[in-house]
This record gives C-alpha cells, sequence and structure tokens, in this order.
C-alpha cells in the first residue's frame, strides 16, 4: 500500500548505489542563523521584544555576557550592548550586529553594563529605540531613548534619558488613534503618555493598580486585540518567574489581572521576559529560557512558541517546546535535537561541554525515535546528510508521521567519531511533513539531518 501510494518504497539496504559517502566536516561563518528554540545560539540573548517592521519580525534582545572583575558584577547580569535580528519566515535569523553601546551613551554610566531590556516602535517613518540603564551621575536606573531611520539602525542616542521616568523595562504602545504610552517596571509597573515627539512624557507617570503586590513584578508588555488591552508581566508567585496578564477597556487601565501565559520554569531559571505579536494572522509569544547556559541563569537565550485565545478573548497557557515556530526547509540543516516529540530514553547532549554555542545532539539506542515537525520539502531532493556517532553499525527510518508512511531506510555503518555521511533518497513528494526518525537497530547520536538536491 505504501509503495502504491508513494511510487517508490525506499530499499537502500539491498541497493549497492545507496551506499554512503564519506564527507569531512568543517564549519563555515553563516549569516543566518538556523536554529529553532533557542532562535540564537551563537551568542546570549534575553528579554526579548517583537516587532513587525515592513513585513520582517524584528527581534530586540538585551545580549548577555559573562562578568568579570574588569567588567561589572560577577555572578550578576552583565550587558554592555545591543543586537537586532530579523526573520521572514520564522525560522532563519539575519543578526544585524550591535545597533547601540553603553559608551555611545552620552549620560549612560560607560562602565554600568546595564543595557537591559529594550523595545522600538516606529512612528512617522522614525524607529525609536527605548532602553534602560545606569545613569552617570545618579543611582538607579533611568530610560534612555536612540532614533534611527531604519528597523535595524543606526540608531543615535538623546543627549539626556527621558525625564521623570525612574526604573528598567521600557515598553511602548501605540493605540489606533497615533496616542503613544510609555509602560516601565520598578517596584510597580508604571504608565504614562508620550508626546508625539515620543521624546518626553505627555503626562505624569502613573502606577497601575491592582495588579499582584506579593512578589516581584517587571517587564511589562501591552498589546490590544478585539479592543481588548492586555498587560502582561513577569511575577514571581513562587519562587522564580512566570508569565502573567491582566485585561482592560484603555491603555491606562483599570486591569483585571486574568491569568497565566507561561509557567515557572521547571529547570530553575529566575527571570523570564517576553513580548507578544501577531504576525500574518498567527500570534506568537517570544521569551527567554537559559537553554545555552544551565549551570547559570543570568546568561539566558530568546524563543518563540505560538499563542492562542479563547473565545473570550483570554490567553491559552503556553506550553514551552524546543522546536520553536516556523516551517522549515528541507534543505537546511534540521537540528533534530529540538525536537517536538521524542522517545522516553533518548537523551540530549552538548556537542562541546565546553562551548554550548555548538548546540546539542540527541543519542538514541534501538527502538528510541525523535520527532521533528514541519519540514518542507519544496522539490525532490537526492540524497540525506547527517552529521552522526555511530558506535556500532545502525538502522535508520524517517517517516513521515501525517500519513505513518516510511520515507527512507538509512544503514550507518559503524565509526569511532563524528562524520558527516550522505545517502541517496528514493523520491519524495513535495509537501510539508511531520518527519519521526527511528532508529530501528544499532545505537548512535545525531547532531542533524539536511536534505540535499
Amino acid at each position: 500500500m505504501m509503495k502504491k501510494t508513494y511510487g517508490i518504497l525506499p530499499r537502500l539496504f539491498q541497493r549497492k548505489q545507496y551506499s554512503f559517502i564519506l564527507i569531512a566536516t568543517f564549519m563555515l561563518g553563516v549569516q543566518f542563523i538556523w536554529a529553532q528554540n533557542p532562535l540564537v545560539r551563537d551568542q546570549y540573548t534575553a528579554d526579548p521584544t517583537a516587532r513587525v517592521f515592513n513585513d520582517k519580525i524584528y527581534v530586540y534582545p538585551s545580549h548577555d555576557i559573562m562578568c568579570t572583575e574588569e567588567k561589572g558584577r560577577p555572578g550578576w547580569f552583565c550587558m554592555e550592548d545591543y543586537h537586532v535580528f530579523s526573520s521572514e519566515n520564522l525560522t532563519e535569523w539575519k543578526d544585524h550586529g550591535e545597533i547601540l553601546n553603553q559608551k555611545d551613551v552620552f549620560w549612560a554610566d560607560d562602565e554600568g553594563y546595564s543595557m537591559w531590556a529594550p523595545d522600538c516602535v516606529e512612528k512617522d517613518g522614525k524607529y525609536y529605540f527605548y532602553f534602560p540603564t545606569k545613569p552617570k551621575d545618579t543611582e538607579g536606573f533611568t530610560i534612555g531613548v536612540a532614533v534611527g531611520d531604519n528597523p535595524e539602525g543606526p540608531f543615535t542616542p538623546q543627549e539626556k534619558p527621558i525625564a521623570n521616568v525612574n526604573g528598567i523595562d521600557p515598553n511602548v504602545f501605540i493605540d489606533s488613534d497615533g496616542q503613544a504610552y510609555l509602560y516601565w517596571s520598578g517596584r510597580d509597573i508604571w504608565v504614562a503618555k508620550l508626546k508625539p515627539n515620543m521624546l518626553e512624557l505627555a503626562s505624569e507617570p502613573q502606577i497601575i493598580a491592582n495588579l499582584p503586590q506579593e512578589g516581584h513584578k517587571e517587564g511589562p508588555f501591552v498589546f490590544e486585540r478585539n479592543g481588548i488591552y492586555y498587560l502582561t508581566y513577569p511575577h514571581v508567585e513562587n519562587k522564580t518567574e512566570r508569565l502573567e496578564y491582566a485585561m482592560g477597556d484603555s491603555p491606562m487601565g483599570p486591569f483585571k489581572v486574568t491569568g497565566v501565559i507561561m509557567d515557572e520554569s521547571p529547570t530553575g531559571c529566575w527571570t523570564n521576559h517576553h513580548s507578544i505579536l501577531d504576525y500574518k494572522d498567527q500570534w506568537y509569544l517570544f521569551y527567554h529560557h537559559n537553554d545555552l547556559s544551565p549551570d547559570f541563569d543570568k546568561n539566558r537565550s530568546i524563543r518563540a512558541d505560538s499563542l492562542s485565545f479563547n473565545a473570550d478573548g483570554t490567553i491559552k497557557k503556553v506550553i514551552p517546546t524546543l522546536r520553536g515556530i516556523g516551517i522549515n526547509k528541507a534543505s537546511g540543516k534540521l537540528q533534530i535535537d529540538r525536537y517536538s516529540a521524542k522517545s522516553a530514553n533518548a537523551v540530549l547532549h552538548f556537542n562541546n561541554s565546553q562551548n554550548t554555542f555548538e548546540g546539542w545532539n540527541i543519542a538514541l539506542n534501538q527502538n528510541d525515535w525523535v520527532q521533528y515537525n514541519a519540514v518542507d520539502f519544496d522539490k525532490t531532493y537526492a540524497s540525506l546528510a547527517m552529521r552522526v556517532n555511530a558506535t556500532e553499525k545502525s538502522q535508520l527510518q524517517i517517516v513521515d508521521t501525517t500519513k505513518n508512511t516510511i520515507l527512507a531506510e538509512i544503514e550507518i555503518p559503524g565509526n569511532t567519531g563524528w562524520l558527516e555521511y550522505e545517502a541517496a533518497l528514493p523520491q519524495i513528494e513535495p509537501a510539508v511533513y511531520n518527519l519521526k526518525v527511528v532508529l530501528k537497530a544499532g545505537e548512535a547520536s545525531i547532531d542533524w539531518i539536511r536534505f540535499k538536491s
């Protein structure tokens, strides 16, 4: 039946011309980052504010680095600059490089290492980048603005911070009537109107009432949907931050505390910080976790997952995933360790525990499996490449779970280290597949797979 459906049933074990080709493994610098969750794997990123500009998603995170005796306060958060990342397809993320450094800001402490969670909005063709940091001559934090002509910068910081604002985590919401509001945190969550120039307050700051009084809260992010205004924020209800929200009829409240968007981290990452947006009729939650630094939660990495609503406008709780968002091209490196699902005994390992930016692999024993959803076979591919370490001769099966159909069967020779192999493929009809990689025999660890023309 399967043979009749697809025209060809893979028989790689019987056909000598489908033998493996050994390929030398080497690393190349790339402009695009192909990772799923976390979205960025070559540096630490946190506190993501995601925005849609010019039909692209731009993410403005903070940039964690390791503190030293010369930089910041060892054991604490340390941030000296900002990058911006963009994507049109949710799977390829371009790093536009540094857009602002603490040394660029005239009024800031250039050794403060406290360039914390930012935001960016567009108005009348200008882009306004809001950031908190420590000033030179006073205690605490204040919020500055840098202005640019493009969402990726360059941004020019204003000579002074916003007057009458003391705190962190700026968020700007522009309502349908054009009025802009600035939100920030500092013990409480505050709000004030902004003047049309987007650089000054147009009203006195006021505390948003009716929010939880016990437990730390910060990181406000406000959006509107179907006439409802949502105030979302991290809050320590127990031991670490979870993402909560309140609903209201006005950008300045009052808001009614309504529910939880994301539960506390199961691994104990103390912070979470987020943003929410609608992109091409799908809502997404951007947030962070300490994936690349599991033993130190001050070095974090940004993530994204889909978000949806109930009929009454309440938000359905988001369960964090490694697979994340977007449809991956079959021609890209599919990091199957960023799985949609896996068998109980399949185990993740860092490729290099001394340099976690090298990512993960997944170790499979006989009958273990890992599933990776939403892979676009946009054309016919002739071969499958993989980075694999098989301690003994192994057999791999690739299944389309939507139809429970075998797409390929592959034999992996035993080897003594990580190697890149390539095997010929039968014809696979173009479609979007949910792939399940099953180890039918042997023992193997897989870093990535990739389909080639």
